[in-house]
């Protein structure tokens, strides 16, 4: 155990470097020169914090509070933002299920031979997707709608600004005018945010689409994030297919491929540069652009789209020169589908909840005859381009039908390339002057009178009770003396008219114009004779075929069978066809070889063409408000009114000049091919009764014998006795020409 007084010295090692002069070496550190003492330092009185030292501070906590309460809102708005968009995410279908977005159905219309000549309603062409259509249809909605749709993430916020900026700058809220829109949005729109149209609402579908189309900040909002869902959930191509097929395009097309059949005849993959641009630039506002409304503002606004497609480099300049020289027009198949005056008719009077009214996809064959329609219009247009003042406002309307009623053409105004207007053939009840006089006659030879029997054309008084003294004049102001019924048929007299009308009765002559299809309120007076009645040329040209095909009522019509797409038996037919006999058939065929008289020698003679046997009646009434002529050959009806709207007279125009040209006009290219047919014309029979000598007597004797027709259930009830009467006096001078 060692001793712990004689503790050893610490070892400590040698210092290896020799110390400063003047220190020993082994010098304790400690008895080194102590270091210089430093002056304690001087405290700093505080500075006293100024007005801006304040402000500046409390700015720096409004900042910092600002940063703290909008990072936590933008935190809690994007999480609701994304609970909105993960809503409508999951309430999103299958891409397939959005594409045909109509709420209606769509009428086919086919002619007599089942070719299409017309489309009405929604109409769906088809399915197409972002890579079977056109690319130049493709490139021309992007450049036009969204340049830059494949790089944003459905919102354009410098779209959406330099939209808000164009409208503060022309004077409108920020919302009001251009939207900024991208496809995505629109797309939602289009698809009014997932919200089906449901007829059991009690919402009308317009008022449906309106509520879709509300411009409010809260809509914009559900829009956008439904756009985001819609690029959460599709890829780029899908969105751009279901714009492209559920779009409306004008011309009641709904997508491409409907719009591209519509207009150009074509499929939407098939379409060039100018016609892609064309419908691309349709979406702005596809009704005021629609080139069956006006191809010269479609053109226009074209020329537009090929601009910016050449600037967004998907056009080169060669392509795009040439699609602006060689601008898209319609196709000769796609201007006969715009169906005209003949199609809306037909979809007039057909069932509204299979036409107007539709919800399926419904397919009319119709009586259309494509080449009469065409002979009608160019008849028409040769006309009033050859024989008609420039800058003339006046109408003509034509109708060719067969004997049975059934209508192979139609044109109801000038403008042949419409829908929806005025159908001047159906619409207008004019007066019909002396194109009524063949009904006068009708009774007259059902009763037994005779072609040949003889009339005094001479100054003629009646006293009409309760408008005194009626003394009408003829068209000349001349009177012939004894005439033949056939005569006075043929020079279009009036004496002679009212007086057979008188004669057998003016009720009963009503009665015969009402049967052969005349549905009009006839006049009551004894004018009723000069044609003051009114009527439509649908319904005169009809009355017409009832004479022609041997007396029997006739119920125009256009409409064959109709059945729904898909479907091969039809749901109804035929609603018109031959009716009740109205007069003796041998009664009918006298009257046609009166009427053949008034073609080949009286006032129709302008009508003759091709040496054929035609038979018709001119008319004009008072001041030449209304010019007709109707007639017919052994094949096919026709009728022709001209007049204008507001009944401003016509200078120099009567029933046997203008009229009776488009009538020839028509009917000669009607007749192109066609064999030479007699027309079923008897020649007349010896005179029997109604006498005095050799004239009719007024009024008291009337032959009544052999009769057989409608006319005997009531002739009885007609005649009580003495002549017919009523009131009214009407036109004093009747049409004649």
């Amino acid at each position: 155990m060692s001793d712990s007084s004689k503790r050893k010295r610490p070892l400590v090692a040698d210092k290896r470097y020799p110390s400063k002069a003047g220190k020993k070496p082994g010098v304790a550190r400690s008895q080194a020169k102590p270091a210089p003492k430093r002056k304690p330092a001087r405290k700093r009185p505080a500075r006293r914090r100024g007005p801006l030292g304040w402000l500046s501070a409390l700015a720096r906590w409004i900042m910092r509070l600002i940063w703290v309460v909008t990072s936590r809102a933008v935190l809690v708005a994007a999480l609701i933002l994304a609970l909105a968009v993960g809503y409508y995410y999951t309430t999103l279908p299958p891409v397939t299920d959005l594409l045909d977005g109509r709420a209606r159905g769509s009428v086919t219309l086919l002619d007599y031979q089942g070719d299409v000549f017309a489309w009405r309603g929604d109409q769906f062409g088809g399915v197409v997707t972002a890579d079977s259509v056109s690319p130049h249809l493709k490139n021309a909605v992007v450049a036009t709608e969204d340049k830059r749709f494949y790089r944003h993430f459905g919102l354009s916020p410098r779209g959406i600004a330099s939209a808000v900026r164009i409208n503060l700058s022309e004077g409108r809220g920020p919302l009001s005018g251009h939207g900024g829109s991208t496809i995505t949005q629109q797309t939602a729109k289009l698809l009014c945010l997932g919200v089906p149209f449901d007829p059991a609402s009690g919402q009308t579908e317009k008022e449906y689409e309106s509520e879709c189309r509300r411009g409010s900040i809260k809509r914009k909002a559900e829009e956008a994030i439904f756009a985001l869902a819609m690029e959460a959930k599709y890829s780029k191509d899908e969105i751009l297919s279901i714009y492209l097929n559920r779009a409306y395009m004008g011309g009641g097309a709904y997508g491409a491929e409907a719009a591209a059949q519509r207009f150009f005849g074509k499929s939407a993959a098939q379409v060039n540069p100018a016609e892609g641009a064309m419908l691309a630039g349709l979406l702005t506002a596809p009704t005021t652009l629609s080139p069956t409304n006006n191809l010269d503002r479609s053109q226009r606004r074209a020329r537009t789209v090929i601009a910016l497609m050449e600037d967004q480099g998907y056009l080169t300049k060669a392509q795009s020169d040439d699609a602006q020289t060689n601008p898209a027009v319609l196709s000769e198949a796609a201007e006969a589908r715009a169906g005209g005056y003949f199609a809306d008719w037909v979809m007039s009077s057909g069932p509204e909840f299979f036409t107007r009214n539709t919800t399926e996809d419904v397919i009319i064959r119709t009586t259309l005859d494509p080449r009469i329609q065409k002979a009608a219009e160019d008849a028409l247009k040769f006309v009033f381009e050859n024989k008609v003042q420039d800058g003339s406002k006046a109408q003509a309307a034509i109708v060719v039908m067969s004997a049975d009623g059934a209508v192979r053409a139609m044109v109801g105004g000038r403008k042949t390339k419409v829908a929806g207007a005025f159908n001047r053939a159906t619409q207008a009840l004019r007066q019909t002057g002396s194109a009524f006089k063949p009904f006068i006659y009708a009774a007259a030879l059902d009763l037994g009178y005779s072609p040949e029997d003889l009339i005094e054309d001479a100054p003629y008084c009646l006293n009409v009770p309760g408008s005194g003294e009626w003394c009408p004049k003829n068209y000349s102001r001349n009177y012939r003396g004894a005439v033949t019924l056939t005569d006075a048929l043929k020079d279009s007299l009036n004496i002679p008219a009212i007086k057979v009308s008188e004669s057998v009765g003016r009720e009963l002559v009503g009665t015969v114009a009402t049967q052969f299809g005349i549905k009009s309120d006839l006049a009551a007076g004894p004018a009723l004779a000069l044609g003051v009645s009114e009527s439509t040329l649908l319904e005169m040209t009809g009355a017409y075929a009832g004479i022609l095909n041997g007396g029997s009522a006739v119920q125009p019509y256009g409409l064959i069978d109709l059945r729904l797409m898909g479907d091969t038996e039809p749901m109804m037919g035929t609603g018109g066809g031959i009716g009740e006999r109205v007069i003796q058939e041998n009664a009918a065929q006298q009257l046609i070889y009166m009427m053949e008289r008034v073609v080949s020698q009286g006032t129709g003679s302008r009508a003759q063409f091709g040496g054929r046997e035609l038979a018709g009646k001119t008319g004009t009434t008072q001041s030449a408000r209304d010019a007709w002529f109707v007639g017919f050959s052994a094949d096919y009806v026709a009728g022709v009114w001209m007049g204008y709207d507001d009944n401003t007279p016509l200078q120099g125009v009567t029933g046997a000049g203008l009229p009776t040209d488009i009538w020839r006009e028509t009917m000669e290219r009607v007749h192109e091919g066609l064999p030479m047919t007699p027309l079923p014309m008897a020649p007349p029979a010896p005179p029997q009764g109604g006498f005095e000598g050799d004239f009719i007597a007024m009024p008291e004797s009337r032959p009544q014998g052999g009769r057989r027709s409608i006319i005997d259930q009531v002739l009885n009830d007609i005649f009580g006795g003495g002549g017919g009467s009523g009131s009214g006096t009407g036109n004093p001078v009747g049409g004649t020409r």
